[in-house]
C-alpha cells in the first residue's frame, strides 16, 4: 500500500497550487480520501474529505470556499486545489485513505506560503 503526495513547494501569498496523491495497493474507489495538514509546532488537522460513492465532500472552515478536493478513479489519484493561499497555510500536507478500521497515510509534502 502506498500513498504518494506531490505538488507542494514555495508559493507567494494569494497564489494557488494543486496537490496530488497517487494511491496503490488497495481498492481506491472503496475508501474515503482525506487531506490533512500539520503546521509547524501544531497538531495535524483534517482539511477536506471526499467519498467516491456519491462524491460527497467536506471542508474545514480554514479552507472552505477557496479549495476543492476531487478524485480521478482512473488514475487512483486524489487532488486538493487550493487558491488564495495565505501564510497560515504553510504546513506539511498529508493524504489519507480510510475504510472502517483500515487507514493509510502518505509521507507528506511541504507547502510554504511566503513572499
Amino acid at each position: 500500500v502506498q500513498l504518494v503526495e506531490s505538488g507542494g513547494g514555495l508559493v507567494q501569498p494569494g497564489g494557488s497550487l494543486r496537490l496530488s496523491c497517487v494511491a496503490s495497493g488497495f481498492t481506491f474507489s472503496d475508501y474515503v480520501l482525506n487531506w490533512y495538514r500539520q503546521p509547524p509546532g501544531k497538531e495535524r488537522e483534517l482539511l477536506a474529505s471526499i467519498s467516491n460513492y456519491g462524491g460527497h465532500t467536506g471542508y474545514a472552515g480554514s479552507i472552505r470556499g477557496r479549495s476543492t478536493i476531487s478524485t480521478d478513479n482512473t488514475k487512483n489519484t486524489v487532488y486538493l486545489q487550493m487558491n488564495s493561499l495565505k501564510s497560515e497555510d504553510t504546513a506539511v500536507y498529508y493524504c489519507n485513505a480510510r475504510l472502517g478500521s483500515l487507514e493509510y497515510w502518505g509521507q507528506g509534502t511541504q507547502v510554504t506560503v511566503s513572499s
